[in-house]
C-alpha cells in the first residue's frame, strides 16, 4: 500500500457548543467582529463520513455522555474525488479535553486502511493511534454522512477559534463523500451551531456576548442527533 506523505496535525483543547436561533446568530456575528477574523477560506461546505461497528457501539457509547468517547471520521471540504485530498481524523473527549489526530490521504488510501491493508500514514506516534484503533474496534464501516456549511474566525493575537455552521444535515444513504452535498436537516431552519475552541479559559469579553445574547452552553453531537433522528424515522 503507498503512502500519501502529507501534514499531520495534532490538537489539544475544549470546545463548548451552543445552538443558536437565526436571531442570536445575527447578534453573535455583529459583536464578535472587533475581536475576531474571519479566515481567509470564508464560508466552506464540509462533509464528513463517520465509521462505525455494523451495531454502532461507537455512537451508542457516546450518547450515554460518558467521560471518556471516542470516534474516527473522514473529512472532505466540498465534493471529493478520488485524487482530491481528504482528512482522516481520529476524536477523543476525556474529562472536556478534546484530543484529534488528523492525517491527509485520499479515499482509495482510507478504503483500503479499512480493510486492514497496511498503515494510513507514513509510520510515526499518529499512525500507530490510528491503526490501533481500527484494529480495537475490528469492522469499521461507513456509518453516516454529516454536512455543513462553516463559518470559522480566528483570534489574530491568540489561540481562540470559533466556528459557526449553518444548516447543518445528514444522511444514512450513499455513504460516499463523492456523491452530494445534500442530507435531511438537523437543526429548524435557520438555526446554527456555534463551536468554541480554545486551549485555555474563554475571554471574559466573549462570555460577557454569550451571557447579553442568552446563549447557553450544551450538550449536542452532529452525530449523535443524526443517530437519534434515524432511529425514530426506523421506529
Amino acid at each position: 500500500m503507498s503512502v500519501v506523505s502529507n501534514p499531520i496535525v495534532v490538537m489539544k483543547r475544549y470546545e463548548m457548543k451552543y445552538i443558536m436561533s437565526p436571531e442570536q446568530t445575527e447578534y453573535f456575528k455583529k459583536s464578535v467582529e472587533g475581536y475576531m477574523k474571519i479566515d481567509k477560506f470564508g464560508l466552506t461546505s464540509i462533509a464528513s463520513l463517520y465509521y462505525d461497528t455494523p451495531n454502532y457501539r461507537l455512537i451508542r457509547t457516546s450518547v450515554e455522555k460518558p467521560p471518556f468517547k471516542e470516534k474516527i471520521r473522514l473529512r472532505s471540504y466540498g465534493i471529493a474525488t478520488d485524487t482530491s485530498p481528504v482528512f482522516l481524523e481520529l476524536k477523543r473527549k476525556a474529562y472536556g479535553i478534546v484530543y484529534k489526530r488528523r492525517v491527509q490521504s485520499t479515499i482509495p488510501l482510507v478504503k483500503k486502511f479499512f480493510d486492514g491493508d497496511g498503515d494510513i500514514c507514513a509510520g510515526g506516534q499518529i499512525n500507530k493511534e490510528i491503526t490501533t484503533f481500527r484494529d480495537y474496534y475490528g469492522t469499521l464501516v461507513p456509518a453516516c454522512i454529516i454536512i455543513y456549511d462553516r463559518i470559522a474566525y480566528f483570534q489574530p493575537d491568540g489561540d481562540l477559534r470559533l466556528t459557526i455552521d449553518h444548516n447543518p444535515r445528514y444522511r444514512y444513504d450513499e455513504l460516499d463523500l463523492t456523491k452530494s452535498m445534500d442530507g435531511n436537516s438537523l437543526l429548524k431552519n435557520g438555526y446554527t451551531i456555534l463551536e468554541v475552541k480554545v486551549q485555555q479559559a474563554v475571554p471574559l469579553w466573549l462570555s460577557d456576548i454569550l451571557t447579553r445574547g442568552k446563549i447557553y452552553k450544551g450538550s449536542f453531537s452532529k452525530y449523535g442527533e443524526a443517530y437519534r433522528q434515524q432511529l425514530l424515522k426506523v421506529k
